[in-house]
């Protein structure tokens, strides 16, 4: 065993054994809430694979990772810790991404789940027992109350109600728990809540999930609720999925008395995942067939009059428009389309306006709703993927060339150049409104850069276009464009085009939109630049984007998240031709 620090994070970890060299296949323990990876060590002894390396974590604020108890920035921070610790501590010791499992118990199947949700790693398969996707709370009104609280002072720390004789039948197991220094009994009351949306995100939505899994079940489970659990596996997207219960096992699945069969279940089907090739079922087609084709059908379809959800859209688009005389925001939706560039630029300065007060604060909560909440947080993610490219291409001591083919006003594209103007040799910025190609050559004026920046009209989607821009650019951008087409043929095409115009090691930065949580609200109330239709849009699954990029000839080798799964940015590599 070895233990050491992981820098990027400040993450505890452990490793069984000691690399060799010899094997390239790993196994990532991920323990439940409140406990530590030293509680880990009778499973690696029980599950017997020496053909393995065993990593296990101890989670922000849990064991002797720092942080406070039980507590975390987010929910999204806990999924982006173990990215970050896969991708910058175990793919680099020689250990292939598809070449690892990844078992989860209670939170840790939550977080697994999450991860692979929104991420998309290639693993090769993930065990999930006892998912903690709906946490047991026993007092009345338990969720609402909390919330209230939070609202009105702020996170507390609760103390879990949890005792060691509900997680297992095994009193050596019940003793060490009840005796372990490096138990945390707290939790944070706003990570709590956190984690509940996110569960709640997960079922939803787990048809985006394509990793094969496995789901191990407790018959008698006084933590967590079993009906998430199966919706959960109804839903799975993955070809390779299995359902095991095993009746009268309290939470701790991997802990129970007669956790034999259990164990037995997991080996095997971890075992099993590498007789054959690590493979995904394609979702190229995803847009002709799949969920969330089905999804973007059902709100093209018109509401039948007079229905609940008629009348309610429709009251809402009345709100909308009465907004709209009063807010900035609203006004500039309404006129130029609630997904134009002098939109976004607007929500990207952030600065509630409006005639009146009433019309400042119906500005200030339209800005702060969780798309545009999230686009801003998108912004910086494509600022901070950006300059990553750029310190990789001066470190190789190659030429900077931008490209951004969708740039509405540039105002984001700039802004991520910000201090590091004098290490870029061109940046050439297009978009198909001639109205924002105005307003980008004014940006470009107004910050001094008419010696390297050029803005011009150009169409996004026209793969000879795009392929014989010169000179060749080093780093391209695609942020929320991909996001408002729904058919594959055309991203493929301006794909296609940008695998052509950039060369072998330059670098694609591009944007997705897995999940958003008003999808319906904006399909049926907000109109579109596009001839002021309704915007209706077609979620792509993260595996789905990943898969589109890696098809035109890229590789993807880093993602940020927001904290709600709503965008994601994504830098990838052009591989040689």
């Amino acid at each position: 065993m070895n233990t050491v620090s992981n820098p990027p994070t400040d993450i505890f970890y452990r490793r069984w054994p000691e690399l060799t060299g010899s094997e390239n296949r790993a196994v990532v323990l991920l323990h439940r809430g409140h406990e530590h990876s030293g509680r880990l060590q009778s499973l690696v002894d029980e599950f017997n694979l020496p053909q393995f390396t065993i990593f296990a974590w101890d989670a922000r604020g849990h064991g002797r990772t720092p942080g406070r108890r039980g507590a975390a920035p987010s929910a999204g921070a806990m999924v982006r810790d173990l990215d970050t610790f896969i991708r910058r501590t175990i793919v680099p010791q020689g250990i292939p991404m598809e070449n690892i499992v990844v078992i989860g118990q209670s939170v840790g199947s939550l977080v697994a789940a999450a991860w692979v949700h929104d991420y998309a790693p290639k693993i090769r398969a993930m065990v999930l027992a006892a998912p903690a996707f709906k946490i047991k709370l026993y007092v009345p009104f338990a969720r609402p109350a909390l919330r209230l609280l939070c609202a009105a002072i702020g996170d507390m720390t609760l103390r879990s109600y949890v005792k060691a004789k509900w997680l297992t039948h095994d009193r050596a197991r019940i003793r060490s728990f009840t005796s372990d220094p490096l138990i945390t009994r707290k939790i944070s009351a706003k990570l709590l809540l956190e984690l509940d949306q996110m569960a709640a995100r997960v079922v939803a939505d787990a048809a985006a999930i394509i990793v094969p899994t496995q789901m191990l079940l407790s018959g008698s489970d006084f933590v967590v609720e079993k009906q998430p659990q199966l919706d959960f596996f109804e839903h799975l997207g993955s070809l390779l999925k299995e359902k095991h219960e095993f009746g009268g096992f309290y939470h701790d699945t991997l802990g129970e008395k007669d956790r034999r069969a259990a164990i037995g279940q997991a080996r095997r089907f971890i075992l099993q995942s590498f007789q054959q090739p690590c493979e995904q079922r394609s979702l190229l087609q995803a847009d002709k067939d799949g969920a969330t084709r089905r999804e973007f059908e059902n709100l093209t379809r018109p509401l039948s009059p007079g229905s609940a959800a008629a009348l309610k859209f429709g009251a809402l688009r009345t709100g909308i428009n009465f907004g709209g005389k009063l807010s900035t925001g609203l006004r500039l939706g309404l006129k130029t389309g609630f997904d134009s560039g002098s939109t976004l630029d607007y929500v990207y300065l952030n600065k509630p306006s409006g005639i009146t007060p009433l019309g400042r604060l119906i500005d200030r909560l339209y800005l702060g709703s969780i798309g545009w909440r999230g686009i801003r947080v998108r912004k910086a993610h494509v600022e901070k993927l950006v300059s990553r490219a750029i310190d990789e291409l001066r470190r190789r001591n190659a030429p900077v060339r931008f490209l951004d083919i969708a740039a509405g006003h540039g105002r984001y594209v700039l802004d991520a150049l910000n201090g590091q103007a004098s290490s870029v040799e061109r940046i050439l910025l297009r978009d198909w409104c001639a109205d924002n190609v105005t307003q980008g050559r004014a940006l470009i004026s107004e910050r001094s850069l008419t010696s390297i920046a050029r803005f011009e009209r150009g169409d996004a989607f026209d793969r000879d276009s795009i392929a014989s821009i010169e000179p060749k650019p080093s780093i391209a951008i695609v942020s929320g464009l991909y996001e408002l087409f729904p058919e594959n043929a055309a991203v493929r095409q301006s794909l296609a085009g940008l695998s052509e115009a950039i060369p072998s090691g330059g670098y694609l930065v591009y944007s997705g939109q897995p999940w958003h949580p008003q999808l319906e609200l904006i399909a049926r109330t907000l109109a579109s630049h596009r001839g002021h239709q309704p915007w209706i849009m077609r979620r792509r699954t993260q595996a789905e984007m990943d898969q589109l990029v890696e098809t035109a000839g890229f590789e993807k080798i880093d993602q940020l998240t927001d904290d709600w799964g709503v965008f994601t940015v994504s830098l990838a590599r052009r591989a040689a031709s």
